[in-house]
């Protein structure tokens, strides 16, 4: 099976500009979502996905794949789509499963990515997955950073939102508290199909392109991840990040010292 790992990563970032390139222990963020994501066994590559020369060039200079992509794309997904086209007419191959993963998540592993594929490895029911873990703290709860997700009793997505839900506003305060890891497998065609689907409300308001899936009345499986994972956003997330991977258990299969 074909599974490709696609890391879309722009400088134009509305929250912290020119983050993908930002240094995490001596080389760019981006370097680490890429180098981790190549040690998956599951992936059988993995691309970078850029507007921005700057990212291109880094990538292919450390000997790795990246393809350029429009700079019109508002979507990261959009963005995995037209990277996925051009890999498969560079290489004259059908890609099985598409696996977006993100270039501001530079703790990525690939346990995480392994988890995430399984549902679309064992059904072929499921088109679409994403991995989820536990809130800690209300602060994180509340943080319109954050994507909370609430799941189904079968562990599918019921929605996903910026704010802070379910509610702990109506006397239920030990609620249960979830956020989305962005690792996301797509079926190559599923992919295909959402990019095709008009963009939503929901989607819109929530700045969630997962809510597309849901308004078009498809289903995600979630997948519940117990590994620590954190996106960088904003400055104080950097800080953090880079304290959290000088003990991470994979930097030194990477970075020399």
């Amino acid at each position: 099976m074909n599974i490709v790992g696609i890391i879309p990563a722009r400088m134009a970032s509305s929250r912290f500009p020119n983050k993908p390139m930002v240094d995490i222990l001596g080389i760019p963020m981006i370097g680490h979502c890429y180098l981790r994501s190549k040690m998956s066994e599951v992936l059988s590559d993995v691309y970078v996905a850029t507007c921005d020369k700057v990212i291109f060039e880094y990538i292919t200079g450390i000997g790795g794949k990246a393809v350029m992509t429009s700079s019109s794309h508002e979507r990261a997904s959009d963005r995995t789509a037209e990277a996925m086209l051009k890999i498969e007419r560079a290489t004259n191959k059908k890609i099985d499963i598409v696996v977006l993963l993100q270039g501001d998540e530079p703790m990525t592993t690939p346990d995480m990515i392994k988890l995430a594929v399984t549902p679309l490895i064992n059904s072929t029911s499921i088109k679409i997955s994403n991995l989820y873990t536990d809130i800690k703290t209300i602060k994180e709860f509340e943080d319109p950073n954050e994507v909370k997700v609430v799941v189904d009793n079968k562990k599918y997505a019921l929605y996903f939102s910026r704010e802070a839900i379910p509610s702990r506003k109506k006397g239920f305060l030990d609620v249960p508290m979830y956020k989305q890891v962005c690792v996301i497998p797509f079926t190559r065609d599923y992919l295909i199909k959402y990019n095709s689907l008009a963009p939503t409300l929901l989607e819109n308001i929530e700045s969630v392109d997962m809510m597309r899936v849901l308004e078009h009345g498809d289903k995600i499986k979630m997948v519940y991840m117990t590994e620590e994972n954190f996106s960088v956003d904003t400055e104080e997330d950097l800080i953090n990040v880079i304290n959290v991977m000088k003990k991470d258990k994979l930097i030194n299969k990477y970075i020399k010292n």
